[in-house]
């Protein structure tokens, strides 16, 4: 099947693309408005960019059937500050609350049990029980039809020591249990005890025969 994207509409194209990208990691972000009204929302339209300097990408869409922009990247637009919670097994009930279209004035991390912890630069809070959160700053909105990619420069990460090798240091992923996206409908994918591994090859190690 060959699908024209000229003539798809934009349902069927979402309907594709987020069955064909994927997994994808999750990223629970929290932000709040000038008056500091707390938000918490979920979007796997979210990836790292570059690390140095170290920038995220996340896709935020209109309100449905509006031209209005969600909560979300409002409060980033005005405060210039938010923070990405990984979103491990454990938070994955709390996760899909957030992603509950409340109403503007209902506190998600409220609704969904969760506290917040003070974070080391941005004014926004993490999530107490996220193992580990990165602290951004926007860099700067694209606005894309009736999408925006918001690029947020990392300022601080958080990490809980346990899931942190100090000789990287690097991330012990195989214990931390991120959650990944697949397609629509509530469709998950778990990292526990699915990792493989894959060592790259030289380009010495192809010539002398090693596929």
């Amino acid at each position: 099947m060959i699908i024209d994207v000229a003539t798809a509409s934009p349902r069927q194209i979402y309907n594709l693309l987020i069955g064909l990208v994927a997994p994808r990691p999750i990223a629970l972000v929290t932000s709040h408005n000038e008056q500091g009204r707390l938000n918490a929302a979920p979007f796997s339209a979210y990836n790292y960019l570059c690390t140095d300097p170290p920038v995220v990408g996340i896709g935020v869409t209109n309100r449905p059937g509006t031209f209005s922009p969600k909560d979300t990247a409002q409060n980033i637009r005005r405060t210039g500050e938010f923070v990405v919670n990984v979103v491990t097994e454990d938070l994955l009930q709390q996760m899909n609350i957030c992603a509950t279209d409340f109403p503007q004035e209902v506190d998600e991390l409220q609704m969904a049990g969760l506290e917040t912890a003070p974070s080391s630069i941005v004014k926004v809070p993490r999530i107490r029980t996220a193992h580990a959160a990165l602290e951004c700053v926007e860099h700067t909105t694209l606005e894309i039809g009736k999408s925006r990619i918001i690029l947020g420069r990392v300022v601080a990460m958080y990490v809980e020591d346990e899931f942190v090798d100090p000789s990287g240091p690097y991330i012990k992923a195989e214990e931390l249990h991120a959650v990944g996206r697949m397609n629509g409908l509530g469709s998950y994918v778990k990292t526990r005890d699915a990792f493989l591994t894959q060592p790259r090859i030289s380009y010495g190690e192809w010539q002398n025969g090693k596929r």
